[in-house]
């Protein structure tokens, strides 16, 4: 979901919407380096879909969702921004995915429906992990997988959190962020009855500042944290 640099304090979670919603217009053209990071890692990692029914929790403008469509999956995807949803629905591809208003602190769709779940670059926007991760999990028929990718809890030390600025007036907006550990979000996928496959940190590479030259700051730092779940 996500640009992240350095500023100071969070905005407070309720604007969290809000932001995403004013963000949506130039979410996919801001040359976001955490995003560069994170869509090889997250797709690799998630591997051969093909026949799968997916569920993109927190599919933003749906660069997940319609990656998971084109090569083969059904895919649902939910996210709480009519704005970012809107951006999503005009892109090519979109008739292949069904695009659901959800609110996250609520109960996913379709419990015990979907053989993979995964969900980029969102917790940082989640208060209660346990929460989020038991949903995740009751989503998932057993032996599902879920694939699911942060901004590194490092980051936080750089001062760093999703941010961007509204090419509208120049306002710097904050959508809001929670500063978690990567120990709380092994915790609450245990707690949700996960079984932990693997848990990956990563820095930028060198491909990756020179596409993005604003992860040169970042170099040698831990960008982003991978977790790759099953359920029993």
């Amino acid at each position: 979901m996500r640009d992240h640099e350095q500023d100071g304090a969070a905005d407070p979670l309720g604007t969290v919407r809000a932001g995403y919603d004013r963000w949506a217009a130039v979410y996919d053209h801001d040359a976001n380096p955490m995003q560069g990071l994170e869509g090889p890692l997250l797709r690799a990692a998630i591997g051969d879909v093909r026949g799968l029914r997916a569920l993109d929790i927190g599919c933003g403008t749906g660069r997940h969702a319609l990656w998971l469509a084109e090569n083969g999956a059904t895919v649902t995807a939910v996210d709480f921004s009519e704005g970012m949803l809107a951006e999503a629905r005009r892109k090519l591809g979109a008739d292949a995915v069904r695009w659901l208003h959800h609110d996250l602190t609520q109960p996913l769709p379709d419990d015990a429906s979907f053989d993979l779940a995964v969900s980029g670059l969102v917790l940082e926007h989640i208060a209660d992990l346990d929460a989020f991760f038991t949903a995740m999990r009751g989503a998932l028929v057993p032996g599902g997988r879920a694939v699911v990718s942060a901004m590194h809890p490092a980051m936080f030390l750089k001062g760093a959190q999703a941010r961007f600025t509204d090419p509208t007036n120049g306002e710097l907006v904050l959508p809001g962020s929670v500063p978690h550990s990567v120990a709380a979000f092994v915790m609450a996928a245990l707690h949700a009855g996960f079984v932990i496959d693997d848990v990956t940190e990563h820095t930028p590479t060198a491909d990756v500042v020179m596409r993005f030259p604003r992860a040169a700051k970042y170099e040698g730092w831990p960008m982003l944290v991978l977790l790759m779940l099953r359920t029993n």
